[in-house]
């Protein structure tokens, strides 16, 4: 059997990971450089004349075209924040480099803060990893599958219906053979119904694909929406997952639902499934460039508007 070249690739490793980021002065240097790669730009007016000055232990820029001042964070995912850049920096490093995901209580122990201070961490690095995968398209060869995250209530509706399950739907762009997946787009819908799926090809489809699909009902206004469709019949059991139609949206649909059962045991799925299923769909879809995953990540945090504790938690599973 061959090696796995996304299992045994070589990422960032932790004695790299500390003689590049190991103090205060190379995380702000190397987020200077994420943010202003041809150096400093004015929020407000693009100029890049600017005087830097202190106020306590933080750095200020103002711009001498029209005297706008700014800190290195300022109008950033990381604004506002009482955290050192070391702190955020392996944050990024343990939600990228492992396997599987990482809890805010497990990252809480890693960092030695409070689980407060790690659930904002770990939720503004999703809603980064949210916004980076929310204009992506699919394209070619689709296989799409529908799913639930979440589990039965005590003595509510089972099935399709329970009251604490989040309906998404997962799908994988595939090479022309069928054989290999490419990108994938996992995201919370309302219901699986005429309307949402309407909502959800428009956004998340690039016209003329072809699309693989079981029998739900809903999956026709994919026809409707001039895309190649066909349904399998597959049964039930092992084989409708091994169909070749269908293989890879149920390959990356277990990983996807193992990695959240596993590692979060109980997620509130009502309110911040999208961002749990970005955050998979996040990392899936940057597989083959794990060492780039950190300064990438943290160029996507300065590139988000600020998202305090409040606005994160009125997270809202839906688009729009």
């Amino acid at each position: 059997m061959g090696i796995n070249v996304v299992q045994f690739q070589h990422g960032l490793s932790m004695n790299e990971f500390i003689q590049r980021y190991g103090t205060e002065a190379k995380c702000y240097r190397a987020l200077y450089q994420w943010r202003w790669p041809q150096g400093f730009r004015c929020p407000k007016c693009e100029g890049r004349a600017r005087s830097r000055f202190r106020r306590g232990t933080t750095v200020y820029y103002q711009c001498r075209a029209c005297r706008h001042q700014t800190t290195l964070t300022s109008g950033t995912l990381l604004a506002s924040t009482r955290l050192p850049l070391t702190t955020w920096f392996q944050a990024i490093y343990l939600l990228t480099a492992t396997k599987t995901n990482m809890a805010a209580l497990e990252l809480m122990r890693h960092l030695g803060v409070n689980y407060k201070a790690a659930w904002r961490l770990k939720h503004k690095i999703m809603q980064a990893m949210l916004e980076r995968e929310e204009p992506r398209k699919l394209k070619g060869f689709v296989q799409i599958d529908d799913a639930y995250l979440g589990g039965e209530r005590n003595g509510g509706k089972p099935g399709r219906g329970s009251e604490n399950k989040q309906p998404f739907l997962i799908a994988v762009q595939t090479d022309e053979n069928l054989e290999y997946p490419v990108f994938a787009v996992i995201e919370p819908v309302k219901a699986f119904d005429n309307a949402s799926l309407r909502d959800w090809i428009e956004r998340r489809l690039e016209p003329e694909c072809e699309v693989y699909t079981d029998g739900l009902a809903c999956f026709r206004q994919l026809e409707e929406a001039g895309h190649a469709h066909t349904t399998l019949v597959t049964g039930g059991g092992r084989a409708a997952t091994q169909a070749k139609g269908a293989c890879w949206a149920n390959v990356v649909l277990a990983n996807a639902k193992r990695a959240i059962s596993g590692v979060y045991h109980a997620v509130r799925q009502a309110k911040y499934a999208r961002r749990y299923l970005a955050e998979a769909a996040y990392r899936f879809n940057r597989r083959f460039r794990l060492r780039d995953m950190l300064p990438r990540l943290a160029t996507a945090l300065t590139r988000c508007k600020p998202c305090p504790e409040r606005v994160l938690r009125l997270a809202n599973n839906f688009h729009g």
